[in-house]
């Protein structure tokens, strides 16, 4: 394949052929076209041996790669990865791989980053924009607190399970006017330890109670909260119950530029994380199913989840060497 610099195209080519058989000596051709003899001769054989087709641009990819990963490791590879649906990282994990070959396999074989997939499907959409990835230099230093709400699962599986046209028990199934489930979250900047409760609403006093129970889940765990990053919302803004509960564990408040979500990132970044590996990642049978395994699941997230900003190590694995160091 030619690069940008190169002196020859295709019609450059049938040019220098062209003068050499014409009788031009060989140093001539080459500086009339601006190449070396040897490369004036090198077009000159392949065009005697091959014809036009020996003037068209070639792979420059070896003929032989003999370090280059089986066949059937790469089928292992992207079976594990249609199957789960998830990262290098945690393929490495599963397969006993490093995580930078199988990433080399995925994008030979055009497997679309996982932010450009959709969660249930697999199927390749339109990739979000990625900021830049920054952290405090301290476990508590910054918490993200923010809330996502999730449609609540009707008795029985919603449209995900049955489609949104099928009927159940003489009902359609869409799970429309069932209300939502407000999931508050912390999740620590430096560690991206993640702190989760799902309630009715999202109003000043239960987002107050979530606050004063997320600070003591972090104290449990070592970690004094010195800060709390929001977007713009009034309970956050003026509600009287979380700003007295931030001035009874003197925590300072710190808010998103308006219009800006992203520089919330850790908290968007682990709802995101949520959706697609818990909310959405199977077809519950209930509401109450899938609230039950929720704790379960943000352990799990805390200390067994490969974690890609983290080397391929859990959340927990930052709070102990961050606290023996």
């Amino acid at each position: 394949m030619a690069h940008r610099n190169a002196r020859l195209t295709v019609h450059g080519r049938h040019l220098l052929v062209q003068r050499f058989a014409a009788g031009w000596p060989a140093a001539r051709v080459a500086e009339q076209l601006g190449v070396s003899r040897a490369t004036v001769y090198k077009w000159v054989h392949r065009y005697h041996d091959e014809g036009d087709r020996g003037l068209v641009d070639r792979s420059s990819r070896p003929h032989h790669s003999p370090t280059r990963t089986p066949v059937e490791v790469e089928q292992r590879i992207l079976a594990l990865r249609r199957a789960s649906r998830r990262g290098p990282v945690f393929l490495a994990g599963q397969l006993g791989l490093p995580a930078s070959t199988i990433g080399r396999v995925l994008r030979r074989h055009h497997m679309p980053v996982l932010a450009a997939t959709d969660p249930i499907t697999g199927l390749a959409i339109r990739r979000r924009h990625s900021g830049i990835r920054y952290e405090r230099a301290r476990p508590g230093e910054l918490v993200h607190v923010d809330v996502k709400k999730l449609g609540r699962v009707p008795d029985g599986g919603g449209w995900r399970l049955h489609g949104r046209h099928e009927l159940v028990r003489g009902r359609t199934v869409h799970g429309h006017g069932l209300g939502y489930d407000f999931l508050h979250v912390a999740v620590d900047d430096h560690t991206r330890l993640a702190y989760v409760e799902a309630h009715a609403d999202e109003r000043d006093p239960t987002a107050a109670g979530f606050l004063r129970r997320a600070v003591a889940w972090f104290a449990a765990h070592g970690v004094e909260v010195e800060r709390v990053l929001t977007d713009n919302a009034k309970i956050y803004r003026i509600g009287r119950c979380w700003s007295a509960v931030c001035a009874e564990h003197d925590i300072a408040r710190r808010f998103t530029r308006p219009g800006c979500p992203w520089t919330n990132g850790k908290a968007e970044r682990f709802n995101r994380t949520l959706q697609t590996e818990f909310a959405y990642a199977r077809a519950w049978l209930s509401n109450t199913d899938r609230l039950s395994a929720l704790d379960g699941w943000v352990a799990d997230y805390n200390t067994r989840r490969a974690h890609s900003a983290l080397g391929g190590q859990p959340p927990i694995s930052r709070l102990t060497s961050s606290t023996t160091s």
